[in-house]
């Protein structure tokens, strides 16, 4: 097979007792973690808890967290720990509670590092369609997973899968993250995910927090409706999708960023109890 016709329609990553498969007909599979990494004691309290859950419901869970928000409204809004700090954090979660790890990259320079530890290289929504960077992450030999930016229509997504396929990448996701309306809003169309499962041909993902939040909704940072999550994570699961994308914190008011639309840590297992039985229903009937 081809690069250009290489088959991502499931993807698994991970080592054997924590494997994780996204596929658009497989029981849905959980990426969370804090929007970004705050600490190497965050971090653990975080990936301790994830693990319990996956182990307790029997569920995949990847581990997320973002070294760097390069991505803010001020220039004075908190960005996380950097490269250099938080990869060794990344590898110790690894190692410790055996999850897969999932961080952002925004330069073509970071793929490379990058890749040494996490197991999916994620592209920022705002960079969906710099081909350097996908370009980069892709060679890896990694799977990447793209966000779908905020001003893309779903159908054009499959323009960025194929240059993953065309470089060789291990696999791809396809992340909904809502689509700008107005100013300072987000607006989430259902419709996008069998249609980003139809154009690319991989797993689709439904990022239920970033798809809350009030883009400089705050001025000087983004505001969110934290309480629409479960609204929309139910939506999403009942349509049918491979995964979702939650970020969680024990605190997240207190949050370097992005706490208007993170679920409280301990509310993460009742909602997703929740989701597998919408999930599992939603597939039976398919």
């Amino acid at each position: 097979m081809s690069k250009a016709a290489a088959d991502f329609s499931t993807v698994t990553v991970g080592a054997p007792l924590r494997r994780v498969t996204f596929g658009n007909h497989l029981p849905l599979a959980l990426i969370a973690g804090p929007c970004a990494l705050e600490s190497r004691a965050q971090g653990l309290e975080i990936a301790q808890a994830l693990a319990e859950l996956a182990a307790r419901l029997q569920i995949g869970v990847v581990f997320k967290a973002s070294f760097d928000k390069a991505n803010r409204s001020s220039g004075s809004s908190g960005r996380g720990l950097g490269l250099s700090a938080s990869l060794p954090i990344f590898a110790e979660i690894k190692e410790r509670f055996g999850l897969p790890i999932l961080t952002d990259v925004h330069e073509a320079a970071q793929c490379a590092p990058v890749a040494e530890v996490a197991d999916i290289l994620q592209i920022p929504a705002f960079l969906c369609r710099q081909t350097d960077l996908l370009t980069a992450a892709a060679r890896t030999g990694r799977v990447v997973n793209v966000k779908k930016g905020q001003f893309l229509a779903p159908w054009d997504m499959r323009h960025a899968i194929d240059k993953l396929r065309a470089e060789g990448a291990a696999g791809a996701l396809a992340t909904e993250r809502g689509t700008s309306f107005g100013y300072n809003a987000l607006v989430s169309d259902m419709r996008a995910l069998p249609i980003l499962a139809e154009t690319t041909g991989v797993p689709v993902i439904f990022d239920a927090t970033h798809s809350v939040q009030q883009p400089g909704g705050l001025g000087a940072a983004s505001g969110g409706e934290r309480r629409f999550v479960p609204v929309l994570a139910r939506a999403a699961v009942a349509v049918g999708v491979a995964g979702l994308f939650i970020e969680t914190h024990p605190d997240p008011d207190s949050a370097v960023s992005d706490g208007p639309n993170m679920i409280p840590l301990r509310d993460l297992p009742a909602l997703l109890e929740e989701l597998l039985a919408f999930d599992r229903l939603a597939k039976a009937l398919r």
